[in-house]
C-alpha cells in the first residue's frame, strides 16, 4: 500500500499526517513514479504555515527523485522505467508513490544516484538560475550571498567559483564559516557577532557587492540594501525568518539607486527547453566532480515532523533528504 503525508490546516510540524493512499492509474500527461528519495526543503515549511496558500487538504513536498512505474495517454519522451527527477508543484512529494505531470519531470543521468539527485534539483536549479539568469555577473565579480552553508549556500558557491564569481557568504557559526569556506566561499562573516553590511564595505574597499543574494528575508533586508553598490541589485529569493518589509521606493533611491527583485523558481524552469539547459549544466558540474553534493542529514518520511523542527531551527547543515 502506498502512503503520505498529507496536511489538513496550516500550523506547525505536528498538522502533518502519515497515510495510506490509492494512487490510482496516470491519467493523460500523467505517469506513476515510484519514489526512491525525497528532498527536505525550506520552501515545504512556507507551504505547511500558509506562507504559501494551498488548498487543503494537501500533500507536502516538492522535489523528488524515483523511477517510472506506469505511462498515461499522450505522454511523450518518458517510458516506463525511466530514472527522473523534479522539482515543483503540484504538491505531494512526501510520498512512497504518486501519480504527476510527466511535464514536471526532468531525465536522471546514470551517474547521478537518486538521494544525490533529491539533495540538488530544486537546490541546484536554484543555483542555476541565480548565477546564469538574475544578472550578468563576469569573472572577478564579488557577491554576498545569505545562508552560505545552508543547502543552496553550499551548491552556489562552488558553482560560483568555477566561473570565478568571488562569494561572501554569511552564517551562524564557525562550524558552518569552515563548510562554507570549504565549498568555495573566499570570504565568511559570522553574523551572530559581526556588522554584515560594515564587514562587506570593509572587504570590498567601501564599494559594497553588486549582487546581494538573500533567502532570509525579513532579518537580512536592512544589511543586504546596506551592502550593496551604487545601482546594486538586492534578489530576495527566501523568507527563512519571515516576508520581506514593504519596498520603500524612496529608500531604493536614497540608497544608491538600488534594484530588488524577488524571484522564484518556477519561472526560471516553466519552459522545457530552458529547463533542460540548466538542468543540463547542473548536472554536468555535478557528474565532473565541479560541485560536491553532500547529505548531511537523512530522515525516514514517517519522521517528517522531527525534520521540520529541525529545519526550522537551524539543526541542519547543507542538503537534507528523505530515504525511502
Amino acid at each position: 500500500m502506498a502512503h503520505a503525508v498529507r496536511f489538513y490546516e496550516a500550523g506547525g510540524p505536528e498538522v502533518m499526517r502519515w497515510e495510506a493512499v490509492d494512487v490510482g492509474a496516470p491519467g493523460t500527461g500523467e505517469v506513476r513514479v515510484r519514489h526512491e528519495a525525497v528532498g527536505l526543503n525550506f520552501a515545504d515549511t512556507y507551504f505547511r504555515t500558509g506562507l504559501y496558500p494551498a488548498p487543503l487538504p494537501a500533500g507536502m513536498g516538492v522535489e523528488g527523485a524515483g523511477v517510472i512505474e506506469a505511462v498515461g495517454p499522450d505522454v511523450v519522451g518518458f517510458s516506463e522505467g525511466d530514472r527522473v527527477t523534479y522539482t515543483g508543484s503540484p504538491l505531494g512529494a512526501y510520498s512512497t508513490e504518486r501519480v504527476m505531470p510527466a511535464g514536471s519531470l526532468i531525465k536522471l543521468p546514470e551517474g547521478i544516484a537518486f538521494d544525490t539527485a533529491a539533495a540538488m534539483t530544486m537546490r541546484g536549479l536554484t543555483s542555476a538560475y541565480l548565477l546564469r539568469r538574475i544578472h550578468p555577473l563576469a569573472p572577478g565579480d564579488t557577491v554576498l550571498l545569505h545562508a552560505a552553508a545552508g543547502g543552496v549556500g553550499l551548491i552556489f558557491c562552488q558553482w560560483a567559483k568555477l566561473l570565478g564569481i568571488n562569494v561572501i557568504g554569511t552564517v551562524s557559526s564557525d562550524l558552518k564559516a569552515e563548510m562554507a569556506r570549504a565549498h568555495g566561499c573566499g570570504e565568511v562573516i559570522v553574523y551572530s557577532r559581526e556588522d554584515v553590511a560594515a564587514r562587506v564595505r570593509e572587504l570590498t574597499d567601501g564599494k559594497g557587492v553588486s549582487v546581494v543574494y538573500d533567502s532570509v528575508g525579513a532579518r537580512t533586508y536592512e544589511s543586504s540594501l546596506n551592502s550593496l553598490s551604487r545601482r546594486g541589485l538586492l534578489v530576495c529569493f527566501g523568507t527563512a525568518s519571515g516576508p520581506i518589509p514593504p519596498i520603500d521606493a524612496m529608500q531604493l533611491a536614497a540608497k544608491g539607486s538600488l534594484f530588488v527583485t524577488r524571484p522564484a523558481l518556477a519561472d526560471y524552469i516553466a519552459e522545457p527547453a530552458e529547463r533542460a539547459e540548466l538542468a543540463a549544466e547542473l548536472f554536468g558540474h555535478v557528474a565532473a566532480g565541479g560541485i560536491r553534493i553532500e547529505i548531511n542529514q537523512r530522515y525516514e518520511l514517517t519522521d517528517c515532523v522531527q525534520a521540520h523542527r529541525d529545519l526550522e531551527a537551524g539543526r541542519s547543515v547543507g542538503s537534507s533528504v528523505f530515504s525511502l
